[in-house]
């Protein structure tokens, strides 16, 4: 049925509402897990100024996307201690882009989503990533209750 289930993250609780639907979905149904973290690269300022806080022999981990990169380190961690081992993806731009692109990048059965977003006049707008990927998305898509 679903062969390959995407689903996207930001670090908040409440995706993490919809990273654990996504994770009891790819274990009961024996499916790939990809979840997906979009960022804005950080600062070069910014950067400069986390190298100066961490040893030398750890700098190298500073970098555009290290927000993201622990955001999607967590959530991969939470679907493995389920049994569920995760591939991720880390995308610049737009969270909804990001989704949609690895979802058929990926030939996905199957996109989760939080419903924060969905409320209210705020329902109408296209820059709701729930919004926009129910529109748009080149599969089934899931939006988990998580308000």
């Amino acid at each position: 049925m679903f062969e390959t289930i995407v689903v996207g993250t930001d670090g908040s609780e409440t995706a993490g509402k919809a990273v654990g639907r996504a994770t009891e979905l790819a274990s009961s149904l024996s499916a790939r897990l990809l979840i997906v973290s979009a960022f804005e690269p950080v600062g070069e300022s910014r950067l400069r100024e986390d190298a100066t806080k961490v040893p030398a022999d750890l700098q190298w981990m500073v970098n555009p996307r290290a927000d993201v990169d622990a955001t999607l380190s967590a959530a991969a961690e939470s679907a493995l201690e389920q049994g569920v081992t995760a591939e991720v993806f880390a995308r610049q731009g737009d969270g909804a882009d990001a989704i949609l692109d690895v979802a058929e990048e990926q030939f996905a059965d199957l996109i989760v989503v939080g419903n924060k977003g969905m409320t209210g006049a705020k329902r109408f707008l296209l820059g709701s990533v729930p919004n926009k990927v129910s529109h748009h998305a080149p599969c089934s898509v899931l939006i988990v209750r998580t308000t």
